[in-house]
């Protein structure tokens, strides 16, 4: 999955002629620093070169996980938003996701640092409207109030840079400014899930349907020590590689999310939660159900349940035939 070519372009006539092993100083320094200290509240990024370093290697694997989560998101809902607000957008890869799925008339990011707000709005200056006229206002999700609303609100890989009692009042701001559809994209590690889990049960509280992943608004059938993730592909480009010390031509961002709504949700009736295994002459998927965890086995003697599982992957909605009894699964 990658980036939009105009953001592509924009990207590499922003750092052309910047010192590439400055750029890649700045990345190792930065990584370092969130490693090492959560984000926790710190400004951790200041500088204007810190800010493109950070979009080099950080933009497309957002751009990938975000887009991938939306379009799960939205599979099942009938009215499509049509105005965004981009939470702790840094420099913008939420933004262009959403853009390139929803026909959006309006969009505002809001971000803690300025140095991202500069380059967010330099990448998008010549993009198409809305993204070119988005409004970039200076917020802090932990401290600040958030008075603008908008139809879908995504903040991605921002939650997890909060204590906990930051996070659960900033989920109620992020719901309270959501009018359809609220989407959180996190890191996909077990602590950034169980961090995701917490805000679902918060947000279950509050009242909100859950779209995706889960088909279901029962307690994770997970077991202890379990996490649920999932995964895109990402094109490295050169530079991307250059900076990050890697040859191999793409990298795997692995990711967690939970997208909720108002009022109903149409939810998949399965979710495939680990990579298909496949096999001669079988496919097996692992499934979340509304009666919990399953194991399918799709033979070919099955004739249209096996050729749905040859094309189906990890995250992905399946549907199961109505007349099936399913393995039982862990």
């Amino acid at each position: 999955m990658e980036l939009p070519l105009q953001l592509r372009l924009a990207v590499e006539r922003h750092i052309h002629g910047m010192d590439q092993a400055k750029l890649k100083r700045d990345l190792k320094a930065l990584s370092e620093r969130y490693r090492s200290e959560g984000g926790r509240g710190r400004r951790l990024l200041t500088e204007d070169a810190e800010a493109a370093s950070y979009a080099i290697a950080r933009m497309p694997a957002t751009y990938g996980a975000v887009t991938t989560a939306l379009k799960h998101a939205l599979e099942r809902t009938p009215d499509k938003p049509a105005t965004l607000l981009d939470c702790g957008a840094g420099t913008g890869a939420a933004s262009w996701a959403a853009c390139a799925l929803l026909d959006l008339r309006a969009v505002t990011c809001l971000e803690r640092e300025p140095a991202m707000i500069r380059l967010g709005r330099s990448l998008a200056a010549e993009a198409p409207s809305p993204l070119r006229d988005a409004a970039w206002l200076r917020r802090d999700l932990a401290k600040d109030e958030i008075p603008e609303r908008a139809e879908l609100v995504i903040a991605s890989y921002v939650m997890n840079e909060m204590s906990e009692a930051e996070r659960d009042k900033a989920v109620v701001k992020l719901w309270n400014a959501a009018e359809r559809m609220l989407l959180i994209v996190e890191p996909g590690t077990p602590a950034a899930w169980r961090g995701l889990m917490a805000l679902r049960d918060r947000l279950l509280a509050l009242g909100a349907r859950i779209a995706a992943p889960c088909p279901h608004e029962s307690a994770c059938p997970l077991d202890e020590g379990d996490w649920c993730h999932f995964r895109c592909r990402i094109p490295r480009s050169r530079l991307h590689k250059r900076l990050k010390d890697g040859d191999a031509p793409y990298e795997d961002e692995k990711f967690a999310y939970l997208a909720v709504t108002r009022g109903f949700a149409g939810r998949a009736e399965t979710r495939i939660i680990r990579h298909p295994l496949t096999d001669k002459g079988r496919i097996t998927l692992e499934l979340c159900t509304p009666d919990g965890l399953r194991r399918l086995d799709a033979r070919k003697k099955d004739g249209e349940l096996y050729r749905r599982a040859r094309k189906a992957d990890w995250g992905d909605a399946f549907a199961l035939p109505a007349d099936d009894a399913g393995d039982e699964g862990p």
